[in-house]
């Protein structure tokens, strides 16, 4: 994670919710870090870690560490829903189209986003997004998302391409 997109998210939290807040506790010593809760429900999130193999590192009991990630996603879910955590419009999907004709093809994909997002259940349907590109002369009128060999053989998934 870059660390300006940390330190936005950590002061959003932050700001949200006074559980994040470094403070004493009854007997005056001096609570976590929200960097130290944050980086362990980080790398849960990220690694798929358990409560009890982040303990160690951020120095916290599990019962704080799983409270910390419940606190953590209902706090990103109220604060970044509506910009963030919803299907693209067709503008977002023009925009991401003239972005990625700028740059160089790639792919960071898993697999948990496909069985987690919104975005592929118009997919499973057999809906796709509705927007127009031209590639090699010809004229594509359904979208399509680039992917790795791990993917499933949908039409809407193009494959990237092992040894060009």
């Amino acid at each position: 994670m870059q660390p300006h997109l940390f330190n936005k998210v950590m002061h959003d939290v932050y700001n949200y919710d006074a559980y994040f807040v470094h403070k004493c506790d009854a007997a005056g010593i001096l609570g976590l870090l929200l960097e130290q809760k944050l980086i362990a429900i980080i790398r849960m999130l990220v690694y798929g870690s358990s409560a009890d193999q982040v303990d160690e590192i951020a120095r916290m009991r599990k019962s704080t560490t799983l409270e910390s990630l419940v606190r953590f996603c209902d706090a990103i879910k109220t604060l970044y829903t509506r910009n963030y955590l919803r299907k693209p419009t067709p503008r977002d999907l023009q925009r991401f189209l003239q972005k990625s004709e700028a740059q160089v093809a790639g792919t960071q994909n898993d697999l948990n986003v496909l069985g987690q997002s919104p975005v592929f259940n118009d997919v499973l349907r057999g809906e796709a997004p509705n927007i127009t590109y031209e590639i090699n002369s010809t004229v594509y009128w359904n979208g399509y998302y680039l992917v790795d060999d791990i993917y499933l053989r949908w039409t809407t998934f193009v494959k990237s391409i092992l040894h060009p």
